[in-house]
C-alpha cells in the first residue's frame, strides 16, 4: 500500500478533505498526509521553520505526492515547498483539479493555474509525461472517487517507485 502526501492550499481544506476522505472511505489509506482543519490552523500560526519541519515529517516515508489544485494553489509558497521537497525525494507526482468540488457553503470556484508550471518548476505537461512531472486529472470530470488509487499507482510507477 502506498503512503501518500496530499499537498493543497490551506484555503481549500474543505475540498481537499473531501478528496482525501474518499480514499479513507474506500479503505485504502492509512492517514499519511491527513490533517484536520484544527491542526491546520495550529500549523498556520507556527513559524516558517516549524511549518517546514511539519511538512518534512508528513512527507517522510511517502512515495507519491498528490497536489490538489484549487483556485489559488499555484500561489501557495507551501505548496511550492511541498512540490520541491517531493521532487527531491523523487516522489511520484500527480495533479488533481478540485475547483468543481463544492466548498462548505456549496459553491465551486474557477479553475486554478497549474502549480507545476509556475516558477521555480516550469514543468511542461505532455501526453507521455516523464518524471518529475506528472499527470493531471479533474476530480469531478475524471471520476476521482473511482480512480484515485489508479492515478497514485501510475505516478509511483512514473517515478520508479
Amino acid at each position: 500500500m502506498r503512503k501518500v502526501f496530499f499537498s493543497f492550499d490551506w484555503d481549500d481544506v474543505w475540498q481537499a478533505n473531501q478528496v482525501r476522505n474518499s480514499w479513507v472511505a474506500a479503505g485504502s489509506y492509512q492517514k499519511a498526509g491527513f490533517v484536520d482543519a484544527a491542526n491546520i490552523e495550529k500549523v498556520k500560526r507556527a513559524s516558517d521553520q516549524s511549518i517546514k519541519e511539519w511538512i518534512d515529517s508528513q512527507l517522510s516515508g511517502t512515495s507519491v505526492t498528490v497536489v490538489l489544485i484549487g483556485q489559488d494553489t499555484y500561489k501557495s509558497k507551501w505548496v511550492k515547498y511541498e512540490i520541491d521537497e517531493s521532487k527531491h525525494k523523487k516522489n511520484g507526482l500527480v495533479g488533481i483539479y478540485i475547483h468543481q468540488v463544492k466548498n462548505r457553503i456549496g459553491e465551486t470556484s474557477p479553475k486554478g493555474e497549474d502549480p507545476f508550471a509556475q516558477p521555480p518548476f516550469n514543468f511542461k505537461p505532455t501526453k507521455n509525461p516523464k518524471y518529475p512531472c506528472c499527470n493531471y486529472y479533474d476530480w469531478v470530470d475524471d471520476s476521482g472517487h473511482e480512480n484515485l488509487g489508479k492515478w497514485i499507482e501510475k505516478a509511483a510507477r512514473q517515478a520508479g517507485k
